[in-house]
């Protein structure tokens, strides 16, 4: 894996090449005109993990890059700034490299370190070691905390200790409305924020005239779409499987005075069967499936895309939002759902900059008749 070069001068044309690309790629598809959402050219990562390297008396923070001849080989890249990351990222890298290498406590055994960030400057700090942590770890971590303004959690195996929480509170400004999420130590966000705005925005465009209808939502994670688009939709029912983001998603939910939305710990494929009465239980009971209409389906899947059953399972829906990290697997997705419904709205966020990733939004209504095979 390369480390991006940050080159604010060539961001534009690389942006170019991107939208280039993606209209090529879909083009069968016949698209309407593709909406191109850029990122901020330089410092727009929230979170970033960096390995520790340490030689001899020094440390520093360090990435790595494969030798595109002998993919076995990777070079050490030291890095004392990281353009990619964001501005408070950057501050706190050399105050807390100062502060490791001033303590032999705390930089013994440290192999790396993650920051997780928000735009308003809260900073979460987790250290990751090779060795327990005790007593004298701690009382040095909390001065090192409070030094630094940031929380800090310290890892090691089969151990965790979070010194005053686990999470950030980001503030996304959204078409004149605030959001705010509880953001989770190493759990799924959003890490380009600024275009993680353009695409809850671009959701709840494409989403506007939907109040006669309800919502499903799969692969939801701490209800990012959730919360954004929860007033387009008479009622949302979201789902996702993992039980720390279905936490915060209802920590979330709260937050933000959503009260149209719940969010259901169980797999996209759980609660097709669900709605297909196949399932049964507490769980399914509680959710009320039969007094929802749902018209529109939101899928932000994982980068293998969707498989095949669901794709099918789809097509029940009147219209499909789409968010995908993988144009490739969303290409081989919209094979199938482009029999019965049509692409009306479609949209690149530049969410990684510099690198080859796409990151696509797409609006799928429903043909009139099916397109035959």
């Amino acid at each position: 894996m390369a480390v991006p070069v940050v080159d604010p001068e060539r961001y534009e044309s690389q942006l170019d090449a991107k939208r280039e690309r993606i209209t090529a790629q879909f083009a069968r598809f016949s698209p309407p005109p593709l909406e191109v959402f850029p990122s901020p050219p330089s410092h727009y990562r929230q979170r970033c993990e960096f390995r520790i390297w340490h030689d001899g008396d020094d440390l520093f923070y360090a990435m790595f890059e494969v030798d595109p001849a002998d993919p076995k080989r990777k070079a050490v890249i030291r890095l004392d700034e990281y353009p990619v990351a964001g501005e408070r990222i950057n501050a706190l890298m050399p105050a807390l490299r100062d502060a490791l290498l001033a303590s032999d406590t705390l930089r013994r055994k440290l192999f790396q370190v993650e920051f997780l960030t928000t735009l308003n400057g809260e900073a979460l700090v987790t250290l990751i070691y090779h060795r327990q942590l005790d007593e004298a770890w701690e009382q040095e971590a909390r001065a090192l905390q409070e030094s630094l303004n940031v929380s800090i959690i310290g890892r090691a195996r089969k151990q965790r200790l979070v010194l005053e929480r686990d999470h950030v509170w980001e503030r996304l400004s959204v078409e004149g409305r605030e959001f705010v999420y509880q953001q989770v130590e190493n759990s799924f966000t959003q890490p380009n924020a600024a275009v993680c705005r353009s695409m809850l925005g671009w959701a709840r465009d494409v989403t506007r005239e939907s109040h006669d209808g309800d919502l499903v939502e799969f692969y939801c994670g701490n209800g990012n779409f959730t919360i954004a688009l929860a007033e387009n939709f008479r009622r949302v029912v979201a789902t996702e499987i993992s039980r720390t983001s279905v936490a915060s998603a209802n920590v979330n939910l709260e937050a933000n005075g959503v009260a149209n939305a719940v969010v259901a710990r169980m797999s996209a494929e759980e609660f097709s069967e669900a709605l297909a009465g196949e399932k049964s239980g507490r769980r399914v009971a509680a959710l009320a499936l039969d007094e929802h209409d749902f018209t529109t389906a939101l899928v932000d899947p994982p980068r293998a895309g969707l498989d095949a059953h669901s794709c099918e399972q789809l097509k029940a829906y009147s219209r499909i939002v789409y968010i995908s990290c993988n144009p490739n697997t969303l290409e081989a997705n919209l094979e199938s759902l482009a029999t019965t419904h049509v692409v009306t709205r479609f949209a690149l966020f530049d969410q990684f900059p510099y690198t080859d990733h796409c990151e696509c939004g797409v609006l799928l209504e429903r043909r009139e008749a099916p397109v035959r095979a």
